[in-house]
């Protein structure tokens, strides 16, 4: 069976997908939590403290394979080099991060905190690899219903999204987990790339709600940025397969258009 594979981040979004995935392919898999938890399904859960840089060095025992997918508004760059010092000292022989499309490009603190998130890792002497996704159905769902609460619903023209399944992302990273350190690999993005009027228009549409809309410029180096797709990966990337109107008819409890269902 080898060695328990250590997954930070792993009670989140991407988490909760990446965790039982790994169990089914016959790996025994440590999460390391801020809160103390019980084992549950053949997962073993540490307590420790990322920023705090508290029980890391616990957690890594015996570990020589780490999925890093934990992440917050700020402070990942704190999180990372915690991490990677911790995993130099305990001989971690495969570090796996996920990272984020547009992190060198797009000129956003978060994202230039991603940037630095990969520095830590491809300079820490852990042999690595890491993989940019694109946004998460998730976080463009939760951006645009929270968008079309407005009576009037604000769209900034040029911005694009290019949403990828946070169930294609999770089998992605089992699958370079259990293999041996890539370094950069290709990106992974969503089978299409939508305007974000689309997607809010689609979104009323088949939530059955009324919205006046109103276009909206981003101003600013960041609105440049979006409008010239720096936050997309179209060329060279690898693909998901589950669809952004399957995966709104899941959470609408609704069916796909018929037009979106086929292929």
């Amino acid at each position: 069976m080898g060695a328990a594979i250590l997954v930070t981040g792993g009670t989140g979004t991407l988490g909760r997908q990446v965790v039982p995935r790994l169990r089914d392919a016959g790996r025994d898999v440590r999460v390391l939590s801020r809160s103390e938890r019980k084992p549950a399904g053949g997962v073993e859960y540490v307590t420790g403290d990322l920023f705090k840089d508290e029980g890391i060095d616990a957690a890594l025992d015996g570990i020589e394979t780490v999925l890093h997918l934990a992440g917050g508004n700020k402070g990942d760059d704190v999180v990372a080099r915690n991490l990677v010092r911790a995993a130099s000292r305990a001989g971690v022989r495969h570090l796996v991060l996920i990272s984020v499309i547009g992190a060198d490009s797009v000129p956003l603190a978060w994202l230039k905190s991603q940037l630095e998130v990969e520095r830590a890792v491809e300079e820490s002497g852990v042999p690595y690899t890491i993989l940019r996704a694109a946004q998460f159905h998730d976080l463009v769902f939760k951006v645009v219903q929270g968008m079309a609460k407005s009576p009037v619903v604000p769209v900034p023209r040029g911005l694009r999204f290019q949403p990828v399944d946070a169930r294609d992302v999770a089998e992605r990273l089992v699958e370079l987990a259990l293999g041996e350190p890539a370094g950069r690999v290709p990106d992974l993005a969503g089978p299409e790339v939508f305007p974000l009027g689309t997607l809010i228009r689609g979104y009323l549409k088949a939530s059955g709600k009324r919205r006046a809309t109103v276009p909206l410029r981003i101003p600013g180096k960041a609105g440049r940025a979006y409008r010239a797709g720096d936050n997309l990966s179209v060329e060279g990337a690898d693909q998901g397969t589950r669809t952004w109107e399957d995966f709104q008819a899941e959470r609408l409890g609704r069916p796909a258009p018929a037009e979106a269902a086929v292929g």
